[in-house]
């Protein structure tokens, strides 16, 4: 049996999802819907689906069903987030919101929610009841990570349990259960699915450590934005909490005061902090677990090894680009102030751009 690329399933999706899901009235709500899910993306969550699905099997016509209700989740939470965030821009068009109004945008992506639905119930009924349990445990997870990350904005210090806890709910367990639902409609065994749904969350938090590391220490000319980009946001990423819980006395009251004042040298100052507290060389360390734990899942899941080659290959792509690219959820995961999307927006996407284009779909 060939064994599809992820290249080669994002154009077998997009050949099947690139159509209206909307009816046409009333068009000034269905026509808001449709206009998100035409911005494009390689709708990588999606085609892990079709990923973790011919892990185990030829692709089931339903795995075709669950990417859809997936990619349609996706983009509802999209919509709703680029209003709180205030986000004037996505993939180079304008939001939903800044387009339509900020109520209609509600409603669309409300609609696009009960979309998802529709697809999940095409879904043969032997199935439907553990894929409905997985997609609504997930839904909320989602929003339990948005939550926690507003939360976050109103401290002053976040405990790195706390972030990795968040970060995986907003930017890795949708991954994670879009391999899983495939392999569930594959027919997997429940241990073979719960080693896909921990190599897809442990990939996604690796790539999120790769991306926060990137921002600060990456080659500009690569990373295709400036350099500190976090620091100048203050954002809470996982090397300003590393460097909050290890730095000395003085070190945590020059970063603080950093943070404070936003002085015209901040990012290089916070830079010496950072490597004085040796945060790069712990970063990549943090970023080799959780990769190596992801893929000794990936190893652990009983398949023939030859089956498990393009996930393998879309890992070590990941792992080996020099420009990071939003990281595995974008600007998701990165605690940041309500608004401040509209300020980076453009140097964001021209990281996400340049790392490689099926990225281009996360930012929240």
């Amino acid at each position: 049996m060939h064994m599809h690329s992820f290249i080669e399933l994002s154009k077998l999706f997009e050949e099947k999802f690139n159509s209206r899901h909307f009816p046409e009235q009333p068009e000034t709500l269905y026509n808001p819907a449709q206009y998100i899910l035409n911005l494009g993306g390689k709708r990588i969550r999606p085609v892990c689906v079709l990923m973790g699905n011919q892990l185990f099997n030829e692709i089931d016509p339903d795995a075709y069903n669950a990417a859809a209700a997936i990619e349609l989740f996706h983009n509802f939470s999209l919509i709703h987030d680029d209003i709180m965030d205030k986000a004037p821009m996505r993939r180079g068009m304008e939001t939903v919101h800044t387009k339509y109004g900020e109520s209609t945008a509600l409603l669309a992506g409300d609609v696009m929610f009960v979309k998802a639905y529709e697809y999940l119930n095409k879904i043969k009924l032997a199935q439907l009841q553990k894929v409905l349990y997985l997609f609504n445990n997930t839904a909320s997870a989602v929003c339990e990570g948005q939550q926690l990350d507003m939360d976050f904005e109103n401290r002053e210090t976040v405990s790195m349990d706390e972030y990795v806890y968040m970060i995986t709910l907003k930017t890795s367990v949708l991954v994670a259960a879009s391999l899983k639902l495939g392999a569930i409609l594959g027919g997997a065994g429940e241990g073979n699915q719960n080693h896909l749904y921990e190599f897809g969350k442990n990939l996604g938090i690796a790539f999120q450590v790769q991306d926060d590391y990137l921002d600060a220490f990456g080659d500009p000319e690569k990373f295709g934005k400036q350099v500190g980009g976090d620091i100048v946001a203050n954002k809470k990423t996982f090397l300003m909490i590393h460097a909050f819980e290890t730095a000395k006395p003085a070190q945590l009251s020059e970063l603080k005061e950093l943070i404070k004042t936003n002085p015209a040298d901040k990012v290089e100052k916070v830079m010496q902090i950072f490597r004085d507290c040796k945060v790069d060389d712990w970063a990549k360390e943090l970023k080799n677990i959780y990769l190596q734990t992801a893929l000794k899942h990936l190893e652990d899941t009983a398949v023939l090894s030859v089956r498990k080659k393009p996930l393998q290959e879309l890992a070590d792509y990941l792992m080996r680009s020099k420009t990071g690219g939003g990281g595995w959820g974008g600007e998701r995961g990165k605690t940041k102030k309500r608004g401040e999307g509209k300020k980076f927006f453009e140097c964001v996407w021209i990281k996400a751009d340049r790392v490689l284009e099926f990225f281009s779909v996360f930012r929240i």
